[in-house]
């Protein structure tokens, strides 16, 4: 149906056919003006109206109750440009009442295929590590920074990593681990909110909310340069004493 406004300005138009320009260049700039106005008033309404969505999203997602309630509140997630182009949302794995959770920066190309954290070689490293102190995937519980894959693996920008947060925090508080072993640099920092080195990082033991925070190498970086692996086996032997002693406690 034609509104009634697109009526009076077609009529008017059809005026200055009859009367000339300058007889309507006034109306004109009133036209203009009117649409301009109803423009701004268009683009205001639709971002409040995303504002009302995410709000209503983000209030619906902090009330969930359990990890399966969470996956379901937020797996569809189009909150930035990663929504688009990943292929699976990873949101985690494991045992929902672990005393451990190990934490990676983001999905990779195995992850986004399959929807679960550290899978391929790099997972096939991670099981190994763990097997080696006597723990399995299905002992701890394991996820990531960012629950989309960036694409052709680049770092996480800041903005995604403020934007997904709140959902690994969600996660920490329904799983209520006493310790958090952080597998790289970037989701260390990420997660204590630092900017330092993984040297810096694996020096220091950190507590977040009173939960203990250690890191260590990423698994894929293991790949890289086998070297590491000597370090990243004290800092494993570390986390599993420190392990022992919190289930203990």
């Amino acid at each position: 149906m034609v509104s009634q406004k697109k009526l009076l300005i077609e009529a008017i138009k059809d005026q200055r056919e009859i009367f000339g320009d300058l007889f309507m260049e006034n109306i004109d700039e009133s036209i203009s003006a009117s649409l301009y106005r109803d423009d701004v008033k268009n683009k205001l309404t639709a971002k409040v109206e995303t504002e009302m969505d995410n709000n209503l999203f983000e209030e619906d997602f902090r009330k969930t109750q359990s990890l399966e309630e969470l996956n379901s509140s937020i797996c569809n997630c189009q909150k930035c440009a990663l929504g688009k182009t990943r292929n699976k949302f990873v949101f985690g794995v494991g045992n929902p009442n672990a005393v451990a959770m190990l934490i990676g920066e983001a999905p990779g190309a195995d992850e986004d295929t399959q929807g679960e954290p550290f899978v391929g070689r790099a997972g096939k490293l991670l099981n190994d590590i763990l097997k080696a102190v006597e723990l399995t995937r299905n002992d701890v519980y394991i996820a990531n920074i960012l629950k989309c894959r960036p694409p052709n693996n680049r770092d996480p920008l800041p903005s995604e990593e403020e934007t997904c947060m709140p959902y690994l925090q969600k996660q920490i508080e329904l799983i209520k681990p006493k310790i958090i072993l952080c597998l790289g640099r970037i989701a260390a920092n990420g997660l204590l909110g630092k900017k330092l080195s993984l040297a810096a990082l694996r020096e220091s033991k950190y507590e977040l909310n009173g939960i203990r925070v250690m890191a260590t190498y990423h698994p894929a970086a293991l790949l890289r340069n086998p070297n590491w692996k000597r370090g990243c086996w004290e800092d494993i032997k570390n986390f599993k004493k420190l392990y022992d002693e919190l289930k203990a406690s």
